[in-house]
């Protein structure tokens, strides 16, 4: 285990909020590069399976990309430019939306849903990185997490 101090090579911190902000970003950094890891094996990016997941969350409706992007993890990611890589990549599809030409409505393809699922098989490898602690500490750092949030 490698502490903050380790990690930054530093000494000290003003305070015990200053080290956790430290932490966090740390730990958000390498969380980042182990996600992008594990879906390097599948050609996309961490913000392109966002999109794809909240597609399939949708079952079957379209979204416009500002609904998209609401639901994203990361809200600076531009989703329209990602919407057109995975365009690119057959995995969604847009069309002009009837109702207001000036949105289109995004669909999941049918590439993209079987990607998911071959995916979704090797999950537990991503959670594997977290099984230092135990699911027990995971809902209570999850709580915690959410309580600064708040």
């Amino acid at each position: 285990m490698t502490t903050a101090e380790e990690h930054i090579q530093q000494t000290s911190f003003q305070n015990e909020w200053h080290k956790l902000r430290v932490n966090l970003l740390i730990s958000s950094g390498w969380l980042k590069n182990e996600i992008k890891d594990f879906l390097d094996d599948f050609g996309i990016t961490q913000q392109q399976f966002n999109i794809l997941r909240i597609l399939r969350g949708a079952n079957g409706e379209p979204m416009s990309t500002n609904d998209i992007c609401d639901r994203m993890i990361d809200k600076m990611s531009d989703s329209s430019r990602i919407v057109d890589r995975l365009i690119s990549k057959n995995l969604v599809w847009k069309q002009p939306c009837p109702h207001d030409g000036r949105k289109v409505q995004v669909f999941i393809a049918e590439d993209g849903l079987t990607l998911l699922k071959a995916i979704d098989k090797k999950l537990a490898n991503l959670d594997s990185v977290l099984d230092k602690i135990s699911e027990e500490e995971a809902a209570t750092l999850n709580y915690l997490l959410e309580k600064i949030r708040s």
